[in-house]
């Protein structure tokens, strides 16, 4: 671990000096990239050094162990400080594992009712206002691009932008269908029922991974509908794109400027064609997806939200927590966590199977 912690202090030094000559702010997406890593590997570095220190505290009180006048302090600071040094190389190793390449990835959030008719629109808007607080919580940026909403204030389907660090490395999980467990409050009466809501969640697709033949889009603008005053009647500045070969569509009019609109959706459209890219290239990627989102039918579920128990359960990692209510204001963090922790669990299983097996040809590229 400590020779691989070196080279990422080489890597860092490298960076600075990188980010440091003025060329580099020559080519936006280049300084993008270097920025991005550099503060990826600037948290990396944090721990590092805390752990540095903490290693010399308990070279330090071992050596004040033989002072009789300072055993019982030096105990004391010991048992701390390692303590603190396992705390510190935990997440260390975490941070050293292979991490997904998308994990600095801004996201693109889209959101459906499933069964459940209004009651499935209205767990939707639940759904849709706890991923807003979540991210407002880490301070990530949420843009509107499109909200179909019913009568009685529903989400049909939403999708969303969802800007900042670790969008992505803490968003990926969300991808499935969320079931919900309540009184409807469509209803009178007192029984329980169940309605489900789904959630894609998208890595923004980079222009050069990416590219689009404009000779391939039909652009259509329209009056935005919903609310916005006199701004909806007299301008048309809603967006609607389809992209000819594979019949996406989308739209966005969330912006009074329908270049802001444009831009808007273009993310959302590379979002939606990288997937699609991804899912050629690879047909575990088009199985993931398919297991991510599926038909919006309750019986597909990865998470259901018990009203009456005021509980929420994790079906992947069996996760069961009561604090509903929290989780629904945006405290998904004990869910997340949990995920991860799955995940690099089971990446460190696949790769001691890969090592374990004789013969076993590397990876292309390896």
């Amino acid at each position: 671990m400590e020779e691989k912690l070196r080279e990422l202090e080489l890597r860092m030094e490298a960076l600075e000096a990188q980010l440091q000559d003025p060329r580099a702010y020559g080519d936006a997406e280049t300084l993008r990239r270097l920025t991005r890593e550099h503060k990826e590997l600037s948290e990396v570095m944090e721990l590092y050094y805390a752990w540095r220190r903490t290693e010399e505290t308990r070279q330090e009180a071992r050596a004040l162990l033989g002072d009789p006048e300072m055993k019982e302090l030096a105990r004391e600071e010991l048992s701390a400080a390692e303590a603190r040094a396992r705390e510190l190389e935990e997440q260390l190793v975490r941070r050293l594992q292979p991490r997904d390449p998308l994990d600095g990835r801004n996201v693109v959030m889209e959101l459906r009712s499933g069964v459940g008719g209004e009651e499935g629109a209205l767990f939707a808007a639940s759904l849709l206002r706890m991923y807003t607080m979540y991210a407002q919580a880490q301070g990530w940026k949420v843009e509107p691009v499109s909200l179909h909403e019913t009568e009685l204030g529903g989400v049909k389907e939403c999708s969303l932008l969802i800007e900042g660090a670790g969008a992505w490395s803490r968003l990926k999980y969300e991808s499935g269908v969320h079931r919900v467990q309540r009184v409807p409050e469509t209803e009178s009466g007192g029984r329980i029922h169940t309605s489900a809501a789904t959630v894609a969640v998208l890595p923004e697709a980079e222009e050069l991974e990416c590219a689009i033949d404009p000779a391939e889009l039909q652009i259509d603008t329209f009056r935005a509908s919903g609310a916005g005053g006199q701004h909806v009647n007299k301008t048309e500045s809603a967006i609607r794109i389809t992209h000819l070969p594979t019949g996406l569509v989308v739209e966005c009019q969330d912006e009074r400027s329908q270049y802001k609109n444009k831009e808007k959706a273009m993310k959302v459209l590379r979002a939606r064609l990288l997937e699609r890219q991804q899912a050629c290239q690879a047909a575990d990627t088009a199985a993931r997806r398919r297991a991510q989102v599926g038909s919006g039918d309750r019986s597909e579920r990865i998470r259901t939200y018990n009203f009456p128990q005021g509980r929420v359960t994790d079906h992947r990692v069996g996760l069961t927590l009561y604090k509903l209510d929290g989780v629904l204001d945006g405290d998904l963090d004990e869910l997340v966590d949990a995920l991860t922790a799955a995940e690099a669990a089971g990446r460190l299983t696949e790769e001691a199977e890969r090592s374990a097996a004789p013969g076993t040809p590397g990876e292309p590229g390896e």
